[in-house]
C-alpha cells in the first residue's frame, strides 16, 4: 500500500532548545511536508491565504470537492485485486503464455501473471516515491499547480489505458497505470492543506481525506461489478474512456472553486493572533508626520478597529482562548503518553539516519510494504494454490475487494484515537503482534484462515502506515520529516522492485506455492519488529520524557554543557 497517503497529523511541535548551553526547552510549531529539501528563502515558498478571508460556504464546498476528488482518483491503482480478473478475462499479456499453457487453456499463465503483478508493483512504487516531488512542488507553487498536473496525468493514464485495450498491438497498460498512480499522488498530497480551511476540525478533515484515499480502491471494484453484470460488454476501453471525465471535472474545479494558494497553517495563524492582540501595533512611527493630535487619534482608532476585527475572525477560526488552551493541553498529554516524544528532535537528519531509531523502522517498513504489496498483487493465485480451488479463491478475492476500501475507511477514525492514547512502544507491540498473526494465518491452507487473513490485513495496512508517520513525527520531528520519510519511501520503493523476482521464485522454483515466501517475510518482519520493540521500550525508559539528561544525550557534541550539572540531592 502507500506510505505517503496515511498520516496521523499534518502539524505539531518539535522539541527545541533556547540556547545550546541552557537546559531549557520550548516547543516549536511546525507543519508536515513531504518536501525533502524545504525552501530556505521566503521568496521560494508559495503564497498562503488566511482561511477567514474566504467565505465559509465556499470553504465547505472546497472540502467536499476535495474529498470527492480523492475518492475518485487518489488511490484507484490499489484496487488492482478487483481489476486483475478483468485483465485476465480480456487476455492482457496472454501472448506471454507458452504453447503448452495455451494448449491446456490455463486461466492465467506464469509469465502473464508476473507481468500483471509488475503492472501493480510499478504503480505502487510510483505512488510512494512521487510524494517527494509533489511535496516540493506544493511548497513552491501551491495546490492549484499540483491539481492541474494531477488532472493532466490522470487523463493521460486513462487515455493510454483505453487505447491499450482498444488496440491489441499497443502495450500501454504499464505506462498508463504509472500515470494513474502519479496523477493520484498529485491530487492527494495537496489535499491535506484543506484541513487548514477549518483549523478547529482539522483532525476530522484529515480523517475524511485519508478515508477517501482508502475508498478510492473501490473504483475498480465497482467497474468489475459493472463488467460482470453486463456479461463483459462494458469493456475496459470504454470504462477508461469514460473515466477521463473525472480528471476533466477535477481540472475545472481547480480552475474555479478550489484554492490557488494553500491556507495559512495553525502555527502561522497563531502568530497572526498574537500580533492582533498587541495593542502597541496601533501606534506607528509614521504618526509623527500627522499634523494634529485629533488626526493621530483618528488614525490609531481606525487601526484598532481593523485589528480587533481581525482578532475576532481569528478567534472564530481557531477557537477562543479556552478552546486553544484545551487543545494545547491535549497535545501535551499526547506527547507525554508517547514516552519517546522529542528524543531526536535536536539532531539534523543526517545524524538521525545513523541511529537505530531510523535503521530499525526503515527495515520493518521495507518488509511490511513488500509483504502487503505482494499480498495485494497475488491474493487470488495464492489461495488457488493453498485451497486447491479456483471457486474458493475467487470468493476470498471478492471479500478482499470489498474489505480493502471498507476496512480503510472504517479504521481511520479509530486509528487516531489509538495512536494518541498509547505509547509508541505499545503501538509497536500491537503492530508486530497483528503482523505476525496475519503472517501465520496467511500460511494456513484453510478457508477460515484465508478470511481471517483478509480481515486482519485490511486493519493492519492503514494502521501500520499511520503509525509509521506518527513514529516519524514523534521521534524525528516535523523539521526533518521530508528527508526522513522520503528516504524510507525511496528505500521501500527500490526494494519493492524485487517483487518481480519474488513472483518468479514463487511460480518457478516453488511451483506456485506462496507459503515459503510468506513464512520468510513474516519471520523477518517479526525478527526486526521484536528488536525494534525492545529497543524503543528500553530507550523510552531511559529518555523519561521531561528529564534533562535524555535531552543532553541527543544533542550535538558542540551543544553539550562544558560542566555537567550536579544533582540537587547532592
Amino acid at each position: 500500500m502507500s506510505l505517503a497517503q496515511h498520516v496521523s497529523s499534518t502539524e505539531g511541535a518539535d522539541r527545541e532548545w533556547i540556547e545550546p548551553l541552557i537546559d531549557e526547552e520550548f516547543p516549536v510549531g511546525r507543519v508536515l511536508s513531504y518536501d525533502p529539501v524545504p525552501p530556505v528563502h521566503v521568496e521560494n515558498i508559495a503564497d498562503h491565504v488566511a482561511a477567514y478571508k474566504v467565505r465559509k460556504r465556499i470553504r465547505h464546498f472546497q472540502v467536499v470537492i476535495t474529498v470527492l476528488a480523492c475518492w475518485l482518483a487518489s488511490g484507484i491503482v490499489f484496487g488492482f485485486a478487483a481489476l486483475k480478473p478483468v485483465l485476465i478475462s480480456e487476455g492482457v499479456y496472454r501472448e506471454q503464455c507458452t504453447d503448452d499453457e495455451l494448449l491446456h487453456d490455463v486461466e492465467v499463465c506464469m509469465e502473464q501473471d508476473i507481468r500483471l503483478n509488475f503492472f501493480f508493483t510499478l504503480a505502487s512504487i510510483t505512488t510512494n516515491i512521487s510524494a517527494l516531488p509533489v511535496g516540493a512542488i506544493l511548497d513552491r507553487y501551491g495546490p492549484r499547480v499540483c491539481g492541474i498536473l494531477g488532472s493532466i496525468f490522470l487523463a493521460t493514464g486513462s487515455i493510454l489505458m483505453s487505447y491499450a485495450f482498444a488496440i491489441p498491438e499497443f502495450d500501454g497498460y504499464i505506462v498508463g497505470n504509472f500515470f494513474l498512480a502519479l496523477g493520484g499522488t498529485f491530487i492527494f498530497v495537496p489535499s491535506f492543506q484543506m484541513a487548514n480551511a477549518f483549523p478547529k476540525y482539522s483532525g476530522t478533515i484529515v480523517a475524511l481525506i485519508t478515508g477517501s484515499f482508502d475508498a478510492s480502491a473501490a473504483v475498480f471494484l465497482f467497474y468489475r461489478m459493472a463488467y460482470e453484470a453486463s456479461s463483459d460488454i462494458f469493456t475496459p476501453d470504454r470504462f477508461f474512456f469514460y473515466y477521463t471525465a473525472v480528471p476533466i471535472l477535477i481540472l475545472l474545479a481547480q480552475l474555479t472553486i478550489l484554492p490557488s494558494q494553500s491556507y495559512d497553517t495553525v502555527p502561522l495563524l497563531d502568530k497572526k493572533l498574537e500580533k492582533a492582540k498587541d495593542a502597541t501595533t496601533d501606534v506607528h512611527t509614521s504618526d509623527d508626520d500627522l499634523s494634529s493630535d485629533n488626526e493621530v487619534n483618528l488614525v490609531r482608532q481606525q487601526r484598532s478597529i481593523r485589528r480587533k476585527q481581525k482578532l475576532r475572525k481569528l478567534n472564530k477560526l481557531l477557537g477562543d482562548e479556552e478552546a486553544r488552551q484545551e487543545r494545547a493541553e491535549q497535545e501535551l498529554e499526547r506527547q507525554s503518553k508517547s514516552a519517546v516524544w522529542g528524543v531526536l528532535h535536536s539532531l539534523p537528519a543526517r545524524k538521525q539516519m545513523l541511529t537505530p531509531w531510523f535503521i530499525l523502522i526503515t527495515l520493518l517498513t521495507v518488509l511490511q510494504m513488500l509483504r502487503m504489496n505482494y499480498f495485494i498483487a497475488t491474493i487470488r493465485s495464492q489461495y488457488e494454490y493453498m485451497l486447491n480451488s479456483e471457486t474458493l479463491a475467487a470468493e476470498v478475492n471478492r471479500l478482499f475487494d470489498v474489505a480493502l476500501p471498507v476496512g480503510g475507511v472504517a479504521c481511520t477514525p479509530f486509528i487516531g484515537v489509538f495512536l494518541d492514547n498509547l505509547s509508541v512502544p505499545m503501538v509497536l507491540v500491537v503492530i508486530v503482534t497483528l503482523s505476525t498473526t496475519t503472517g501465520i494465518l496467511n500460511s494456513i491452507p484453510a478457508v477460515w484462515a484465508a478470511y481471517l487473513t483478509v480481515l486482519l490485513f485490511v486493519i493492519l495496512r492503514p494502521l501500520y502506515y499511520s503509525a509509521m508517520s506518527d513514529y516519524a513525527t514523534k521521534v524525528f520531528g516535523f523539521k526533518t520529516f521530508g528527508q526522513i520519510y522520503g528516504t524510507i519511501i525511496c528505500l521501500s520503493g527500490l526494494v519493492n522492485l524485487s517483487q518481480y523476482g519474488i513472483d518468479s521464485l514463487t511460480l518457478e522454483s516453488f511451483h506456485g506455492n506462496p507459503t515459503p515466501v510468506n513464512v520468510v517475510l513474516a519471520a523477518a518482519s517479526f525478527g526486526v519488529g521484536a528488536v525494534l520493540v525492545v529497543f524503543v521500550w528500553y530507550e523510552g525508559k531511559i529518555v523519561g520524557v521531561g528529564g534533562g539528561g535524555a535531552r543532553r544525550e541527543n544533542l550535538d557534541p558542540e551543544r553539550q554543557p562544558l560542566i555537567p550539572e550536579e544533582d540537587e540531592d547532592e
